[in-house]
């Protein structure tokens, strides 16, 4: 399953003897490794050595250690070290703030701070509504996280989520423009992260939840949502299920079914998956199963809590009450946000005709993609080295941009299933295929997109709010 990934990439510093087939007997020894090479780069000669980088992809931390004891064993050759590329890219952090406007003499800084400064503070206090149009709050948002819920890492605390919530922060600037910043907070006590939200969110123009662990998750998007007046989002509820959306809308073209009438089965009933069949029946799923680790959800057992009391209402129509393995038989459609290897070769074989599995646990998926394709006719996961990725930043820059764009204060279903169509339809008629149901996070059109059909819902929204 583990691929060689620019996640795991190195550059090894190798000195080795300047004869003519000294770089290709270090490309070979890494080939054999099992590494990917991606650059070999010759940076000094002697007249008996030569000092190479060479720049590979691995799998993880031993697999790169076995390349460096790989090409120590050549005869002659010495690695002198090892740089680990992914967290060179980290060191002093991914983001800075670099002013708008340029503070040359006595003039500029007369304007941009006192005395002129005061001015422009009196005027927001006399109207706060001109924060928007006088201050960054126009074009800022928070990515905010407690670190109790980060990547597939689990609780690892605000700290270690910093370098995710930097990406999305440098993600949000480089597709769309939204200037972002990370914000985690030493706190998982859901009333103090509603408290600091609220006291901050006069700098901001709204606010990303981000890797916050269900059920508090839900209370307290729903809660900033009632008690705040910019636009809260959780992306691990609202990102996945839009991206989800359009790629089951293709999915569904490729193999020529219609959603009312496919039976889906969604493994994982957390602040994803609650999202993601919230958003299904909403665009019109009618046949939905939903399993967690102890079999389906159904209204013949109580829950605790009110998400999967929702889904136990509103799902699952028969009644059905065995496991996530027993649900699959004569399924179309899996979509799995639970845990890697939950189903296997077997159940996806179980499936209807022309099924769709959706494997997207990270790191790795709840069935191995390569094995999953034997049977299924369209294969997604959240991983970058398979066709097919579902990823959030298809999703959230352009949702943020329509929203501040728009000046809307509120996040409705109608500008969720308009995102997910503008991200289905960037997938042409004649570019559709079960390997392409998704466009690319680097299409440049996305972003804008997205950003313009959520505008334009937010308008309609208010216009029928007169």
């Amino acid at each position: 399953m583990a691929n060689p990934s620019p996640g795991n990439s190195i550059t090894l510093r190798v000195a080795a003897p300047s004869s003519f087939t000294a770089t290709s007997e270090l490309a070979a020894a890494v080939g054999a490794a099992g590494a990917a090479i991606t650059a070999l780069d010759v940076t000094e000669s002697h007249h008996e050595t030569i000092v190479v980088d060479v720049t590979c992809n691995t799998t993880d931390d031993d697999h790169a250690a076995r390349v460096k004891d790989a090409l120590n064993a050549l005869d002659g050759v010495t690695v002198q070290h090892v740089s680990d590329r992914t967290f060179l890219m980290h060191l002093g952090g991914k983001l800075e703030v670099v002013p708008k406007v340029a503070l040359r003499n006595r003039d500029d800084l007369s304007r941009a701070y006192t005395p002129g400064v005061a001015r422009v503070c009196m005027a927001i206090a006399e109207d706060p509504a001109a924060a928007r149009n006088l201050t960054v709050k126009r074009n800022t948002i928070a990515v905010l996280t407690d670190g109790s819920a980060v990547l597939g890492l689990g609780n690892i605390g605000p700290a270690a989520a910093l370098p995710v919530m930097e990406g999305k922060a440098a993600l949000f600037k480089q597709f769309a423009n939204v200037d972002a910043w990370p914000v985690c907070l030493d706190t998982q006590d859901t009333e103090e992260i509603i408290m600091i939200a609220k006291a901050m969110a006069p700098v901001y123009g709204g606010i990303n939840l981000e890797d916050i662990a269900a059920p508090r998750c839900f209370e307290i998007e729903n809660r900033l949502r009632e008690e705040l007046d910019i636009p809260v989002f959780h992306d691990d509820q609202h990102g996945t299920a839009i991206v989800t959306l359009a790629a089951l809308v293709n999915a569904l073209r490729v193999v020529d079914k219609k959603l009312s009438e496919v039976k889906i089965v969604v493994s994982g009933v957390g602040a994803a998956g609650s999202a993601i069949i919230q958003l299904l029946k909403a665009q019109g799923a009618q046949h939905i199963i939903a399993a967690g680790r102890s079999g389906a959800i159904h209204s013949g057992e109580e829950y605790s809590d009110e998400h999967r009391s929702w889904i136990a209402a509103n799902t699952n129509e028969e009644g059905f009450s065995g496991t996530l393995h027993d649900a699959l038989k004569g399924a179309d459609v899996f979509i799995g946000v639970s845990a890697p290897h939950v189903i296997g070769e077997e159940q996806v074989a179980s499936m209807a005709d022309d099924a769709i599995v959706f494997a997207m646990a990270n790191p790795t998926p709840e069935i191995d993609p390569v094995i999953a394709s034997k049977h299924a006719a369209v294969v997604a996961t959240g991983r970058s080295d398979f066709p097919n990725q579902i990823n959030n930043v298809l999703a959230f820059p352009g949702f943020f941009r329509g929203l501040l764009d728009a000046g809307a204060s509120d996040i409705t279903p109608n500008m969720l299933v308009a995102a997910a169509e503008a991200i289905a339809n960037r997938v042409a008629d004649d570019e559709l295929n079960a390997s392409y149901i998704i466009p690319s996070v680097f299409d440049p059109h996305v972003a804008a997109d997205v950003a313009a059909a959520v505008a334009a819902a937010a308008h309609a929204n208010a216009a029928s709010a007169l």
